[in-house]
């Protein structure tokens, strides 16, 4: 373990400075019945006690069925002999049209499909309360049954007179009970009797006469209730209503690509906040939420690096708004630098990204800031119209402790500011869990991240944010008894690196057909990194400028341009052997390796312009070509990188091709990206100066199928062509010189089953099927890249269980990292070096040995309660809930006569609590 764990650490080190609703029922062949739904209230999610209030009484019509629409009976369903019942959530507009229509619950053979093709050519008078129409959401049921012969009816058996109506109001999605709420029950002669819900939830009516009553429920901040009930003789007709509060919206953080309008790059992830507060393993963080997406690789034990579709950690860039940032999770991947509380949207590229984007060969992450809240909210979380609140969160888990401030600056209506901090505290009680694991490193590191934001909105044309955010991580390790293969690694270790940015963002509406975007951030990165008389310390101060507009020429068209600086000026003091190129045989240990000394002070300067346009041609086909022009200044070199992306809508919801509305969108996309070469492949000492960029040609193609209105499928394939690849040989004076002599291929297949969340469950199947190869220049064979996974099978999925409760859990199924074995005999596995009285290894072939299948399965369990005015949440996040610690690489002992595997965390649980208001 503490092989690895020194190792990955100066590996680290030059890497960061590389850069159940209740329905009524009616036949098919008759009608249906309709009912209320809606969505969770914010905060709204435990159990909630509130004093009983009188509602007052509404004035309302319930909308009335014109025009209804039978449902076709499905052949093979009724060569079967099969029936069923379908309920619908149909949208109503304020005219009375049904806009869209979903099945709650799927009963499959596609009956499903007809009942929601049928629904959306019903017709109904608008809904009115209080003398205005308004829209609504209405329930309707299709029942298909066959001809049969109805039974006798048993003339011995004592007929009933009334019958009792009743049941439960619930807050709809969370499972709240509404307490206190007046249910009111109107007969077909204007009659009306009431019950109040009692702390439960339950209210019940007894002694009615046989017959249709309507029954509304207007609860103050919630939307209008309304729906026609059947009471029976001599049955109980048991209700749940799900109602939903006013202009409510749950909100979503997007995993996707930039702006509302249609994308300019080929890939589209989105992931809405619920899924990302609750997929297990990521305690709620929603860049940790990246790693189970398709084509993210799981990256080694405790690292903390984005791996995107087989490209290197270092050709993948974070950035928050535009502004480069070093690293996007603390150290180990326990955290990410930016709380999920504070993020407006995650844009995610795996290749194939537009002009905006340069100087990399992966992906692209960029994460934007949002605006402070200053909304209002009433009783038990329900948004009101009123604005200028104040609102403030804190939460503790075993992994860290985290606070989050926001609201208005004063009286302003247009000032708004936000503030939050966080520390780890893992390093109080990790130490005891290593010792009892046996690892050899027991010391965990301590990180701190905060942010401040001042946010100013004069309209809804313009926006000014102005953001000052940073990050802190540090680690001290004494080695008191080092290493017999490496007596070199001995001593005091620490390693740290920080950041901080002050950043400006504006955007402006210019007029309608011309929008700016400008950002200018400037910040200091550190990284300090010693052992023994080894040493890294970096000091780098970028200063960040980009610049768009966007103008719509004409219909369908839009050209956006800008431009994209980065100037940095950096100290950089290296005192080490210079590091060895992937696959090259192991030098030996530190102790006989002269090292290397440079200190250098110097400016880089890395501008770029861009431009593209969005071409609408039809309503089908959307063309999206641009160009770029990248300079590096470190390297005296410039790049021209055009690209050009497609999607063409192949079946439409009114094609009429299944037997449903459902949508086939085909996209592709081709392009050249360049990469400056680090900056240490370009120093004078540790490179040679004067290098080509990296440059790759991304294709790819896929599919995105909409399977039913709740599950979608994408597919996609993908291919790189790695050229001019930055690579390196010995030369006369034993030093090394670098050259684009490398090459290199990765192709893929990405897929995405996504059932998109509902009140009750959300999930996804992610599988990425990829290989990686690199050919390091002439007389060198073709190896595969050390990040490849051939495999990578994500499952995932979170269900509410009601009253507050929601269980989740994820499976991933992942081939194991490559490394370089050492030779066995015939073959002696090493020599002895008599200078540093240790034993050097014999290599193997490259990166030709694949370790152990990795496999984990992480579950985790929320509670939350709903106060008056704060909501209280508990969650137990458990990682590697069997226990199953992931060999992370091969240990030797002292000559490398003997191996056995070294493993990563064992089974990790974390306990969080959390109160907000």
């Amino acid at each position: 373990m503490r092989t690895l764990a020194l190792h990955a650490l100066l590996f680290f080190a030059l890497l960061l400075f590389t850069a159940s609703p209740a329905w009524a029922q009616d036949d098919a062949q008759g009608g249906g019945q309709r009912g209320g739904q809606g969505a969770v209230p914010r905060g709204a999610q435990g159990a909630a006690v509130r004093e009983a209030e009188p509602a007052p009484k509404p004035t309302v019509v319930e909308p009335k069925l014109v025009h209804y629409e039978p449902p076709v009976y499905p052949p093979a369903a009724k060569e079967q002999g099969l029936e069923a019942e379908v309920k619908l959530r149909l949208t109503l507009d304020a005219e009375g049209k049904v806009t869209a229509a979903e099945s709650i619950e799927q009963v499959g053979h596609g009956f499903d499909e007809a009942a929601e093709q049928a629904a959306l050519k019903l017709t109904f008078t608008p809904a009115v309360v209080n003398g205005k129409a308004v829209p609504v959401k209405w329930g309707f049921v299709y029942r298909f049954t066959l001809d049969q012969a109805a039974p006798e009816a048993d003339t011995a058996a004592e007929v009933p007179t009334t019958g009792n109506i009743g049941g439960r109001l619930l807050v709809a999605g969370s499972e709240l009970p509404l307490a206190g709420t007046r249910v009111v029950v109107r007969a077909a002669d204007g009659t009306e009797t009431s019950a109040q819900t009692d702390e439960t939830g339950n209210w019940m009516l007894e002694g009615l006469a046989p017959g249709k009553y309507q029954v509304s429920i207007a609860a103050e901040g919630f939307d209008p209730f309304l729906l026609e009930e059947q009471v029976d003789a001599g049955q109980v007709t048991e209700l749940t209503y799900r109602i939903s509060p006013v202009s409510d919206v749950e909100g979503s953080i997007e995993i996707e690509v930039r702006g509302e309008r249609p994308p300019r790059e080929v890939t589209k992830r989105t992931i809405e906040r619920r899924e990302i507060n609750r997929i297990p393993g990521t305690s709620g963080d929603a860049l940790r939420s990246l790693q189970s997406l398709p084509g993210v690789a799981r990256p080694p034990g405790l690292a903390g690096l984005l791996i995107v579709r087989g490209s290197a950690p270092q050709d993948t860039t974070t950035s928050v708004d535009g502004s480069y940032v070093p690293i996007i999770y603390h150290f180990g991947g326990l955290s990410s630098v930016v709380p999920t509380e504070l993020l407006d949207r995650i844009d995610f590229y795996p290749g194939n990204f537009s002009v905006r984007y340069g100087q990399v060969q992966g992906g692209i992450v960029d994460v934007a800031l949002r605006k402070p809240d200053t909304d209002c909210y009433g009783d038990y979380g329900v948004k009101t119209d009123e604005k200028g609140c104040y609102h403030a969160m804190g939460q503790l888990d075993l992994i860290d402790g985290r606070f989050l401030i926001q609201g208005p600056v004063g009286n302003s209506k247009n000032w708004s500011f936000a503030a939050a901090g966080r520390r780890s505290w893992v390093d109080a009680w990790i130490k005891p869990v290593l010792e009892e694991a046996g690892a050899g490193v027991t010391s965990a590191p301590v990180y701190y991240d905060y942010q401040l934001i001042l946010d100013y909105r004069p309209s809804d044309k313009e926006t000014f944010s102005t953001r000052f955010y940073g990050s802190d991580d540090n680690l001290e390790i004494i080695i008191n008894d080092p290493l017999a293969q490496d007596p070199g690694f001995g001593g005091n270790l620490t390693f740290g690196t920080a950041f901080q940015r002050v950043q400006s963002v504006y955007r402006s509406e210019l007029s309608p057909s011309v929008e700016s975007e400008s950002m200018i951030s400037i910040g200091r990165d550190q990284v300090d990194f010693s052992l023994g008389t080894f040493l890294f310390d970096l000091d780098f101060y970028p200063l960040s400028l980009r610049q768009e507009f966007g103008f719509k020429i004409a219909k369908g068209v839009r050209v956006n341009a800008g431009l994209d600086f980065l100037a940095a000026w950096f100290d950089v003091l290296v005192r080490a052997p210079p590091p060895p190129r992937p696959g090259e045989p192991d030098p030996g240990p530190f102790a006989t390796q002269p090292p290397a000394e440079t200190h250098s002070e110097d400016f880089a300067f890395r501008p770029a312009w861009y431009a593209d346009v969005e071409w609408q041609v039809n309503d089908r086909l959307r063309v999206v070509p641009g160009a770029r022009v990248d300079y590096a200044q470190d390297s005296s070199n410039g790049d021209f990188s055009p690209r050009l992306t497609a999607r063409y809508l192949l079946i439409g919801e009114d094609d009429n091709v299944w037997s449903v509305p459902r949508k086939t969108t085909l996209k592709g996309g081709a392009g050249v990206f360049h990469q400056a070469p680090q900056f240490q492949e370009t120093d004078e000492v540790f490179g040679t100066p004067e290098l080509l960029s990296n440059r790759s040609y991304h294709y790819s193609l896929g599919v995105e199928q909409e399977l039913t209105q709740q599950v979608d499928l994408s597919v996609e394939g993908f291919y790189k062509d790695l050229t001019r690849q930055v690579s390196r040989d010995a030369n006369a004076s034993g030093a090394f010189t670098y050259a684009n002599e490398g090459t290199g291929e990765i192709m893929g297949l990405e897929t995405l089953l996504k059932y998109k969340p509902d009140e009750r469950f959300f999930g996804w199947l992610a599988y990425t099927l990829s290989k990686s190869v690199r050919d390091d220049g002439p007389g060198y064979p073709e190896r595969n890249f050390e990040w490849d996974q051939t495999h990578n099978l994500v499952v995932l999925g979170s269900y509410r269980l009601g009253d507050g409760w929601e269980f989740g859990a994820r499976f991933r199924l992942i081939s194991g990292g490559l490394e370089t074995p050492v030779a066995r005999p015939p073959s002696l596995p090493a020599i002895y070096a008599a200078e540093a009285g240790s034993y050097v290894p014999l290599q193997g072939e490259d990166f030709s040995r694949r370790l152990p299948m990795f496999h984990q399965l992480d579950v985790r369990l929320d509670k939350a309660w709903q106060f008056r005015t704060w909501r209280f949440s508990a969650y137990l996040d458990i990682q590697n809930v069997y226990n199953n610690a992931a060999v992370e690489a091969t240990g030797y002992n002292y000559d490398y006569s003997q191996s056995t595997y070294q493993r990563g965390l064992p089974i990790l649980p974390s306990l969080g609590l959390r109160g907000e208001f």
